[in-house]
C-alpha cells in the first residue's frame, strides 16, 4: 500500500461518519436548507473547524447552562442545563438528542433581575467514568447517575445524592483515569472548598462516600473576599489533581480583581496519597511533595485541562487566563507540570471550561470573555503541540461550556437563547449579542456541533 495511504483511508472513514452525523442531526432541516451557522457566528474562511448545524434541546429555552463533558467510548455528549433543570445526553454518533435526566434544583431565579442565581442553580459540575454519570447540584449536593439505568420507578437514573455540607452549589469537578477517585469544588462558598470522594470505578453498584474536604490556607484565601475554586483537572503522569484559583490573596495587599496591585492567580496541586481523612488544608507550594498552591505571576485561571507535552519532562496544563480576574491578562497559559515552566498563547483570553482533544492535538476553550480587542467572545482553537492559536469562531456572550469527542473530532458549544426570550426561567441572562441565535438559526437556544477537518487532510 502507498505511504500513507492506509491513514487517508481511515481518516475519510472517519470523516463519512462524522458527515453522515450531520445528515442524522434528527428533527432539523435538511441540510442544504439548515438555517443554522449563518452571519457572525459562521467560521471564517480558512478554519479548520467548520460548523456541522445545531442541535436543539427539547423544553424551555436554554437560558442557562454550564459544564459539558463527552464520554467518547458511549459516544455520549452531556449538558448541565439549568434551564431545564436537567443533564441533557446527546448522541455523537447520530448528533441527536437521546434524553434528559431530571432531578436537579434547576434555575433558583433571581426575581429583580429574572437572571439564575448561579451560585444556587443546578446541575453544574459534570464528569463521566463509564457507566457512571458525577453531577453537581446548586443545594452542594453531588449526584451519582448510573447511565444503564433504565430510568424507572425501580431503577433510577440517580442511584445516590450527596451532601457537601455547603450552602451552594458542588461545581467542576475531575476524576482519576481509573474512576476510582473524585475532586468536586464548591466554589461560590465563602471561603471555597472541594471534596475527595472515593468514586465507583468500574462497580456495577454504586458507593461513593466522601474521603476528606479539602481547603486552602486562610492566608491565601481569606474569607470575604469572594474567592475561589474553579476547574479542577487530573495528570496521570505526576498523579496530582491541580485546581484553577481565580484570585489568590498574593502579593501581600494586594486588591483583588483590580488594575492597581492585582491579586494573582493560583493553581492546587493535591496529591491524593497526601490528603488526610477527614481534612486537609493546603498552604504554599511545598516542592519536596509537590502539593500546595503556586502563585501565577500572569494568570489568573478558570479552565484547565491536561494536554500533551509541553517537553521531555511532563503535560502541559492548559489555563484559561481572565480578565475578569486579572485585568491584566491578555493571554491563555500552558503550564509544564514537572517543572513549573510556562508558556503564554496570546490573542486569547476569558476562557471558562477548556478542553484538550486528543483527536486532533486541540485545545478548546469556551473564551466567552475574551478580550474586545481581541474579538470579543470565541471559541478559541489552540495547536496543543506548539501552544499556538490557530484559530477563532465568533460565540454569543454565555457561551462559557465546551467539549470535544476525541474519536469522531466533534467539538460541541451550548448557545444560550437570547435575553428575555420567553417561555422559561432565567431569561434575563441570555445571549446579548445575537451571534448564538445566528449560530442556532433559532431563539431556543442550542447546541452548536463543529468538525475539525485536520486530522483528516493530508
Amino acid at each position: 500500500m502507498p505511504h500513507g495511504l492506509g491513514r487517508r483511508r481511515a481518516a475519510l472513514s472517519i470523516l463519512g461518519s462524522a458527515l453522515f452525523a450531520v445528515l442524522a442531526f434528527g428533527a432539523r432541516d435538511a441540510a442544504a436548507n439548515d438555517p443554522a451557522c449563518r452571519g457572525a457566528g459562521a467560521p471564517p474562511a480558512g478554519s479548520p473547524v467548520i460548523c456541522l448545524g445545531a442541535i436543539y434541546i427539547p423544553g424551555n429555552p436554554l437560558s442557562s447552562f454550564d459544564i459539558s463533558w463527552v464520554n467518547s467510548a458511549r459516544a455520549e455528549y452531556y449538558l448541565a442545563d439549568r434551564a431545564n433543570a436537567s443533564v441533557d445526553i446527546i448522541n455523537t454518533s447520530t448528533n441527536t438528542f437521546l434524553r434528559a435526566i431530571g432531578g436537579f434544583v434547576g434555575c433558583v431565579v433571581n426575581p429583580a433581575t429574572n437572571t439564575c442565581i448561579t451560585s444556587r442553580s443546578g446541575p453544574d459540575g459534570l464528569v463521566s467514568h463509564g457507566r457512571w454519570l458525577y453531577a453537581g447540584d446548586g443545594n452542594s449536593t453531588l449526584k451519582v447517575i448510573d447511565l444503564q439505568a433504565t430510568g424507572s420507578a425501580v431503577d433510577p437514573f440517580i442511584k445516590q445524592s450527596i451532601a457537601t455540607g455547603g450552602t451552594t452549589r458542588v461545581d467542576e469537578m475531575a476524576v482519576t483515569t481509573d474512576g476510582g477517585l473524585l475532586l468536586a469544588a464548591n466554589n461560590a462558598e465563602d471561603p471555597p472548598f472541594a471534596t475527595l470522594f472515593a468514586a465507583n470505578r468500574d462497580n456495577f453498584t454504586s458507593n461513593v462516600t466522601i474521603f476528606s474536604k479539602i481547603t486552602v490556607d486562610s492566608s491565601l484565601i481569606p474569607p470575604g473576599l469572594g474567592l475561589a475554586l474553579e476547574q479542577p483537572t487530573w495528570d496521570p503522569v505526576t498523579q496530582r489533581f491541580y485546581i484553577s484559583v481565580p484570585q489568590i490573596n498574593y502579593p501581600a495587599g494586594c486588591t483583588p480583581s483590580s488594575n492597581v496591585n492585582s491579586c494573582q492567580g493560583g493553581l492546587l496541586v493535591i496529591d491524593p496519597n497526601g490528603v488526610a481523612p477527614g481534612r486537609t488544608n493546603y498552604g504554599p507550594f511545598d516542592p519536596s511533595v509537590n502539593a500546595g498552591v503556586l502563585a501565577l505571576p500572569t494568570c489568573g485561571p478558570n479552565g484547565a485541562t491536561v494536554g500533551p507535552p509541553m517537553d521531555s519532562l511532563g503535560p502541559n496544563i492548559l489555563l484559561g487566563c481572565t480578565p475578569a480576574n486579572m485585568p491584566n491578562n491578555n493571554g491563555t497559559v500552558a503550564y509544564n507540570t514537572t517543572n513549573h515552566n510556562y508558556t503564554t498563547i496570546g490573542n486569547i483570553t476569558g476562557s471558562d471550561e477548556v478542553w484538550f482533544n486528543s483527536g486532533d492535538n486541540h485545545y478548546y476553550t469556551a473564551s466567552n470573555r475574551n478580550r474586545a480587542d481581541q474579538g470579543g467572545p470565541v471559541l478559541g482553537i489552540i495547536d496543543a503541540t506548539g501552544n499556538i492559536l490557530i484559530g477563532t469562531i465568533p460565540q454569543g456572550d454565555q457561551s462559557h461550556s465546551v467539549a470535544a469527542d476525541s474519536l469522531r473530532n466533534l467539538i460541541y458549544v451550548p448557545q444560550a437563547a437570547p435575553k428575555n426570550v420567553n417561555g422559561g426561567p432565567g431569561q434575563g441572562g441570555g445571549d446579548t449579542t445575537g451571534v448564538s441565535a445566528q449560530i442556532c438559526g433559532d431563539v431556543r437556544g442550542c447546541i452548536a456541533v463543529y468538525l475539525d477537518r485536520s486530522p483528516f487532510i493530508d
